[in-house]
């Protein structure tokens, strides 16, 4: 059988693309199709790999490029990319991956992030938002355009994947899909990380400073309780948060997977501030120990288990609005409590990804068989 395997683009680091990572462990030899490559902004695993970009990435080669000119000719490249003979097509995908054209007899798996955010989920973005008059008429029928488009080629899917409860019940709104969709946790590798029983002095922000990533919040809490924060990422919100912060707050970004295990490792606690569909950072934190203070919505329901009522097996303590009031209140509460590192890491452990590559291989397994029949 041959096998493809397909992702949106290889231009950022993140928890989709750790997901395309072990997809493509299960499938070693398969080549990976996908709009943009650039290796230097990725991870180094597609290095060596047999990487396979759309004309569109020969043009673009940062994020924000891929961004600024993918309506509508990202959308245009993804279809022309070739995968005539693959039996079998394995996506990850949130955007454009599905937007590829298989063979006519080719299974099509589609491990679905998240349906393409910008447009099922406009209000995410702080653009839309505060879009008026001529603008936002644009912005609508740039959305309805997208709607039309993403549908029509997510039903060339066959079977559905996704990582968590909340993006299964978008996926059938957005999508309805005529097959059940399965969800399978997105893993982490804990081989990657290492448990310590010490607590250093400093808070950690992990993530895409983007809007929806609400790391202003962050900013805001920690101005006023002048504590040390760490905010470890990149994103159109940089200079804006920077400006923000007071001299407690301090940004680093390009970080090895080395260098961020070790910055896990010696922290104090995650700050996870963010609406997430699944959210990666809080499984890589807990692999090492570490628990998590987070926005209690969203995929982090589903990985961790939050301080309740003294409760001594816990990973979290959860705050129930995104404002700095109510993370300060959580950030308080952590500060009396007594974590325990053990407990942490065995429950990350339980979302290993070698837990996720046999959840996945017995799935698709069951899913040619069902196709042979």
């Amino acid at each position: 059988m041959k096998v493809a395997i397909v992702h949106d683009d290889l231009m950022r680091r993140g928890g989709a693309e750790q997901v395309a990572i072990n997809l493509h462990k299960l499938f070693p030899d398969a080549p990976i199709f996908t709009l943009a490559y650039n290796e230097s902004l990725t991870y180094p695993y597609f290095k060596d790999k047999d990487v396979r970009q759309s004309w569109y990435g020969k043009f673009v080669k940062n994020e924000k490029n891929l961004k600024r000119f993918f309506f509508p000719f990202g959308m245009l490249a993804m279809p022309s990319l070739n995968l005539k003979g693959f039996d079998l097509v394995v996506i990850s995908s949130t955007y454009c991956g599905k937007y590829i054209k298989p063979d006519k007899n080719a299974i099509v798996i589609n491990y679905c992030h998240n349906p393409f955010r910008l447009a099922w989920q406009p209000e995410e973005y702080k653009e839309y938002v505060q879009s008026k008059g001529l603008k936002k008429t644009v912005f609508d029928w740039v959305i309805k355009t997208l709607q039309h488009y993403d549908r029509s080629f997510a039903n060339r899917t066959d079977y559905y994947i996704t990582n968590a409860q909340i993006v299964k019940d978008r996926i059938n709104k957005c999508y309805q899909p005529k097959v059940p969709i399965k969800i399978v946790n997105p893993p982490v590798s804990c081989d990657r990380f290492s448990i310590s029983e010490n607590f250093g002095d400093y808070f950690l922000v992990v993530c895409r400073l983007e809007f929806y990533k609400k790391v202003d919040i962050a900013i805001e809490a920690f101005n006023d309780l002048g504590l040390p924060l760490l905010v470890i990422g990149k994103g159109s919100k940089e200079e804006e948060l920077k400006t923000m912060a007071k001299p407690n707050i301090t940004f680093q970004k390009n970080i090895s997977n080395e260098d961020l295990a070790n910055i896990y490792k010696n922290c104090r606690a995650l700050i996870f501030p963010q609406f997430e569909d699944y959210g990666i950072t809080p499984l890589e934190a807990a692999a090492c120990g570490k628990p998590v203070i987070a926005y209690g919505r969203g995929g982090i329901l589903e990985t961790m288990i939050p301080y309740k009522n003294e409760n001594e097996n816990w990973t979290s303590v959860f705050f129930g609005e995104q404002t700095k009031e109510s993370l300060k209140e959580a950030i308080e509460k952590f500060l009396a409590l007594q974590p325990d590192s053990q407990f942490i890491r065995s429950h990350a452990e339980t979302f290993d990804e070698k837990i996720f590559a046999n959840k996945i291989s017995s799935q698709i397994t069951e899913w040619l068989k069902l196709a042979k029949k």
